[in-house]
């Protein structure tokens, strides 16, 4: 990078319907962070089945398109990362494609957010990017990496102690949490309007993909609590949610006024202005800590185990669990929610896992160390 030439950033993420979106959306924060800073940035994605590259593509982003690939009888090797069947493809081709791709654009980062590539991807692409970034959230492989972000809370830097590299800085906790700037602007009001708690809006949001219909078993669920009657249910989903339409016909039947929202732009505004909210445990969990607003975890992969067990013992959320627990924890945890006291020890404790400020301390080690 010289003074006359903007800092260079390539993004390796996909989404799909294994996959997710939340991966996407995250390095898409980090991304507008950067380019708002004076960096240039791209996307290399595969073109899985619910992937978001259009949508990428939307915010006026160069996306790198990797083919399907139908290569997939070696894609989980065994001695390869756990996830390594999400990426499609045998990593040595990963790789080879998007070297091909950025063979001459060595850039000043290439950022990886990929549970299934691991040291050995990033070693065979070392001669195209000049630091390398990962963004983890599991400690279950190495990386060759200059920084790595685990924004999870529990997560300690020795997790990693054995998987970097000594010269690589670890980011580690909710205060490095890739945020839109709108949840930090609107924290103040958030918070303030919870001095006085109660239960008329109730939000709904289960991730972008919600493969297992936990929507759906979360609203059959309702039915049988004791909500309010003046209570307002949102629900959240993405346009490509396989049980799309399944959940707008049982909105339909529900005794509250229950709303479907797709692909919402001001979900900050919305988290904001509800009182609860039942949602999957992943990166939107510290979106909700940011405003202070108490949650009733779902746990829709493994991988959101451990960070939704964390948040449980931290009083920050209530974990329902797996999505076929919702019924019967649901039920339980309702009445005791809807004292005044509950909801005002959640809020407190939610409120100070992180402020919504994780994207600019993230960039700024990346400035740093370009």
């Amino acid at each position: 990078m010289t003074a006359s030439r903007p800092m260079s950033v390539a993004f390796r993420v996909d989404a799909s319907l294994d996959i997710g979106t939340g991966h996407v959306m995250r390095c898409l924060t980090l991304a507008d962070a950067l380019a708002a800073s004076g960096a240039e940035c791209r996307f290399i994605c595969r073109e899985h089945t619910g992937h978001l590259i259009e949508h990428i593509s939307s915010k006026s982003y160069e996306v790198d398109v990797l083919p399907r690939c139908h290569d997939t009888a070696n894609a989980n090797s065994i001695d390869g990362p756990a996830h390594a069947h999400w990426l499609g493809c045998p990593w040595e081709t990963d790789a080879d494609q998007t070297r091909l791709v950025l063979a001459g654009d060595r850039v000043d980062w290439l950022v990886v957010d990929h549970y299934a590539l691991d040291a050995r991807w990033e070693q065979a692409l070392h001669g195209v990017y000049k630091k390398l970034m990962v963004i983890d959230d599991l400690a279950d492989r190495a990386h060759a990496s200059d920084l790595l972000l685990d924004q999870n809370l529990g997560r300690k830097p020795d997790d990693y102690e054995s998987l970097v590299p000594a010269y690589c800085q670890r980011l580690i906790g909710p205060q490095y949490a890739l945020l839109r700037p709108e949840f930090a602007a609107l924290r103040e009001y958030s918070l303030q309007r919870r001095r006085t708690p109660g239960l008329k809006r109730l939000l709904i949001t289960m991730g972008g993909v919600d493969q297992p219909n936990a929507t759906g078993k979360v609203l059959e669920a309702l039915k049988a609590c004791p909500l309010p009657t003046d209570c307002q249910i949102t629900v959240v989903m993405g346009a490509r949610a396989p049980w799309l339409e399944q959940v707008r016909s049982l909105a339909a039947t529900m005794p509250w006024t229950t709303t479907v929202r797709v692909n919402i732009g001001n979900m900050a505004q919305v988290m904001a202005d509800s009182d609860l909210a039942i949602g999957a445990a992943g990166s939107t969990s510290w979106e909700r800590c940011c405003l202070g607003l108490p949650t009733l975890l779902v746990i829709l992969a493994e991988n959101q185990e451990e960070g939704a067990v964390a948040l449980q013992r931290s009083d920050a959320a209530r974990l329902l669990g797996k999505p076929d627990a919702i019924a019967h924890e649901l039920k339980s945890i309702f009445p005791m929610l809807l004292e005044e006291r509950s909801f005002t020890k959640m809020i407190d404790t939610t409120s100070k896992i992180t402020d919504g400020l994780g994207a600019s301390r993230v960039l700024e080690q990346m400035w740093k160390r370009a």
